[in-house]
């Protein structure tokens, strides 16, 4: 009877498992920690996420010494980057405590400007940063002990970089100019971390339209690109070999009936490519898209009320949830993702620093 009963209880067991990977979540011992970056309270919410019971927890809050904004994170998950926006103008590197999720400052190290965005390259070898006030991109060097060293090259670009960002190949670099309407390729080399223009330099955008952040679709055929001054949103074609952008689809974040002047802020997709969402700050919406695997092109799916003036988010690696951080409500909300509809649900409320502006997401096995 106890052998019968035994294995019963372990088919039981396998049988959840099993169902538990159906649903996307992370084997037993996997730990997903949250990176919130507060600019004017100058510090680093970190948070757990729980992906069964779909909540934040806080684990730890960092000083870091400085108006703090855009962040990235290592390939290998070991370490976190953050740019601070106040003087002196810098780029503090963090371990990631595998564990906790907890940070430890390494070192710092000068940015050219204040950045608005910082990346790295695919060989994790260099950093990249777009500055809005100066209007350059740069690239710094990694040391070995993968903190971040001194700058390598600056470029003076159009008014207003606002993102910079190397493609899956690690052969170029896209940036925008929100000031000039234009994205910038670069041809980079990857031994060296000197970029140089491509043939053609740049890709004109409509006037006043504000070019902001962009993303590559996991094929690496398409290049999605949002507006922050007219709230558009647009699809490329991206060609791989030659490094050019060809419009393919244009359509807009803003929902029905909006009045007032549209400020639109992020975009991201969900790993398996079959959503995309963007947020705009005036209306505190979160746009979402449904993409079509074969062309890439876009559907509109609506909009979604948050947090007031969401100028940052994020989607975990799983694609089940997504976390908005309200510039002015101080808070951030967790939604999950119906796999279904790519509809966004009823959002877990966290307080966190002020001014939370720019949310990672790390998974650690």
């Amino acid at each position: 009877m106890n052998k019968t009963r035994n294995t019963f209880a372990r088919l039981r067991l396998c049988s959840a498992f099993a169902a538990l990977l159906a649903l996307g979540a992370a084997p037993a011992g996997a730990a997903t920690w949250v990176y919130v970056a507060n600019a004017d309270s100058q510090e680093i919410s970190v948070l757990s996420l729980d992906r069964q019971s779909g909540k934040l927890e806080p684990v730890q809050t960092l000083p870091v010494g400085g108006t703090v904004m855009p962040m990235a994170v290592s390939a290998d998950k070991k370490m976190l980057y953050a740019a601070l926006r106040s003087q002196p103008f810098r780029v503090v590197s963090m371990r990631i405590d595998p564990a906790t999720g907890k940070l430890e400052k390494k070192a710092e190290a000068s940015l050219a400007e204040s950045m608005a965005n910082i990346d790295l390259d695919g060989s994790g070898r260099w950093l990249f940063a777009a500055s809005y006030g100066g209007g350059k991109i740069s690239v710094n060097a990694m040391n070995k002990d993968g903190t971040v060293g001194a700058v390598q090259q600056l470029i003076q670009t159009g008014p207003n970089a606002h993102a910079i960002h190397a493609d899956a190949a690690n052969r170029y670099v896209l940036a925008t100019s929100l000031g000039a309407d234009q994205v910038s390729v670069w041809r980079f080399d990857a031994d060296k971390g000197l970029l140089s223009p491509n043939d053609p330099p740049l890709t004109q955008a409509a006037a006043k339209s504000g070019p902001r952040h962009f993303v590559w679709d996991k094929g690496q055929r398409h290049v999605y690109l949002l507006d922050e001054l007219d709230a558009g949103l647009h699809v490329f074609d991206w060609d791989a070999s030659r490094g050019t952008l060809k419009p393919v689809q244009s359509t807009t974040t803003l929902p029905a009936g909006f009045t007032g002047k549209p400020w639109a802020a992020d975009l991201h997709l969900t790993p398996d490519g079959r959503y995309l969402y963007a947020s705009e700050r005036t209306s505190s919406t979160i746009s979402a898209f449904k993409v079509d695997a074969a062309t890439g092109q876009l559907a509109p799916l609506g909009q979604t009320p948050t947090e007031k003036t969401p100028r940052g988010f994020a989607i975990d690696p799983s694609g089940r949830y997504l976390i908005a951080a309200g510039q002015e409500s101080h808070h951030v909300a967790l939604y999950p993702i119906d796999p279904a509809t790519g509809a966004l649900g009823t959002p877990q409320r966290l307080a966190v620093g002020q001014n939370p502006n720019w949310i990672e997401i790390v998974e650690q096995p």
